[in-house]
């Protein structure tokens, strides 16, 4: 810790009298559902800086925190509110960030009324297009340490087949039609992947890695940006089952995030909400997946309670007509839910 310490006064141009090891506190922060390691140090003055390391031997973890760096230097660069990263640490995957506090857009929003849930994300939505729209340009797909781009391989495999294997079959022991189930989500993936994917994609743009600093909106969690469509984080963050807003709230913000993005460019409003439809049943299945994963997995409680809202959302969508094609998901998705409330009440 004494090395990693020495390293962040250096980043943050401080002499060894004003960042002096003996001087600094150490803080270990918890994050949800990530395996890194975060580290607050604080230092004489107040002076705060972030330490986010990858578990030791991790080489996804240290290629997941060079993206994160490549990533959040080019959004910091291009005017977008996320921390500003002062340096990345090769040999041990250590990224070194500002330090935002900890008040998340869901602590800030968690009991409020609607009418100021929709001031706040009027000024996330805002946010959320110019990083959308000035966040691509000059970007590189070859600074994604996972995927370059959001496509049908990628919603198959960690969205509707995470939701299928993780929740339906390890967590929930479902019986179903799985040839059946799955044509569907073939055919569902095929249809998301005709929307234009040649935005920035955060994709997990949601209120828990939405930050409040200073009465602004800072975002985190971008490591795992890449190409993709439009309406996928607009989805991820009104079905966020963290906030559970109502169907009139969504709608609102639906319509002032699409003002927002039309100031900006052309987009054809009727296209638009297809593409979000199918959008938000990927994004609604990988949230229930990871949820499961985590939860059973992981052995973090902690996202147990959200499975239950989450397949709410779900089922809610499968039922709009425009969800007519899908009658399997609509099947296993009520099954699920049967099953999870089961296990609420044991």
């Amino acid at each position: 810790m004494h090395k990693l310490i020495t390293a962040a006064g250096k980043l943050m141009g401080l002499s060894g009298e004003q960042w002096a090891p003996e001087r600094v506190v150490v803080q270990t922060v918890n994050p949800d559902g990530s395996q890194r390691l975060f580290y607050r140090l604080i230092g004489p003055g107040d002076r705060r800086i972030l330490v986010i390391q990858p578990p030791e031997n991790d080489e996804a973890g240290r290629q997941e925190a060079r993206a994160a760096w490549n990533i959040g230097s080019h959004l910091y660069d291009c005017g977008v509110p996320v921390p500003k990263v002062y340096g990345f640490e090769e040999e041990s995957g250590s990224l070194f960030v500002e330090d935002l506090g900890e008040q998340r857009l869901h602590d800030l929003l968690q009991d409020a009324p609607d009418a100021e849930r929709l001031a706040w994300y009027q000024q996330v939505t805002a946010e959320l297009v110019r990083m959308q729209i000035q966040g691509v340009q000059r970007f590189s797909p070859t600074w994604c340490w996972d995927t370059p781009r959001y496509d049908q391989k990628l919603m198959l495999e960690r969205e509707s087949g995470y939701f299928l294997q993780a929740l339906c079959r390890e967590y929930l022991n479902l019986s179903f039609d799985f040839d059946r189930v799955e044509s569907e989500c073939r055919l569902l993936a095929r249809r998301a992947s005709s929307a234009p994917a040649d935005f920035f994609l955060h994709r997990d743009f949601q209120s828990r890695n939405i930050m409040i600093k200073e009465g602004k909106v800072r975002i985190i969690d971008f490591q795992g940006g890449r190409l993709g469509p439009l309406a996928y984080d607009l989805a991820s963050l009104l079905i966020d089952p963290y906030m559970g807003l109502s169907d009139s709230l969504q709608q609102d913000i639906r319509r002032t995030y699409f003002s927002q993005l039309n100031a900006l460019i052309t987009y054809d409003h009727s296209r638009f909400e297809q593409e979000y439809h199918v959008l938000a049943l990927q994004r609604n299945m990988q949230i229930l997946g990871a949820f499961a994963f985590l939860s059973q997995q992981r052995k973090k409680p902690f996202f147990f309670c959200f499975i239950e809202p989450a397949l709410r959302s779900l089922n809610s969508l499968l039922a709009n007509p425009e969800s007519a094609d899908y009658a399997a998901l609509r099947e296993i998705t009520s099954q699920s839910l049967a099953a999870i409330k089961h296990l609420s009440r044991e």
